[in-house]
């Protein structure tokens, strides 16, 4: 968690800068994705650990969380203020576009990691079955050959 705090911070601190020589945030390039992306993966990873009652660090969680409200707090006021009318919503929409664009690509990930493991289990099913043929197929030219030997 402190990797992607870090990031982070480093990630906000040239958004902050950009917007404090007048720029807009988006351009701050791939900064905004950083920012966006390791503050998303803090809060995935805060929420994981609450619904899987892992222990964890709360001082770490709580100082993480501080400093992300602190930092939205910041470019909110940077950008309603002293940014072009309407900014504040523009970004919160960005957030909701990626944070949906990252469900689906997970959800497509997921997807289709089980349509390869259904694939291997059918496959797995399918060599079993030739090989259970096989085994009876032997079995049978085996007996017959037992029939035909003991018959003469």
């Amino acid at each position: 968690m402190l990797a992607e705090l870090a990031a982070a911070n480093a990630a906000f601190a040239v958004i902050k800068a950009t917007l404090n020589n007048g720029g807009e945030i988006m351009s701050a390039g791939s900064k905004v994705f950083d920012y966006f992306t390791n503050k998303m993966e803090i809060q995935e990873r805060l929420n994981e650990k609450a619904k899987s009652g892992k222990p964890s660090s709360d001082w770490e969680e709580f100082q993480a969380l501080e400093t992300l409200k602190e930092q939205e707090a910041h470019l909110k006021a940077q950008m309603i203020y002293a940014g072009r009318p309407g900014m504040w919503e523009d970004w919160q929409k960005f957030q909701a576009e990626a944070a949906r664009k990252r469900r689906e690509a997970r959800e497509a990930a997921v997807a289709e990691a089980k349509k390869k493991a259904k694939r291997k289990q059918e496959i797995a099913e399918a060599v079993a079955a030739v090989f259970g043929v096989g085994v009876l197929a032997a079995l049978i030219l085996y007996f017959v050959h037992l029939y035909f030997k003991y018959l003469k």
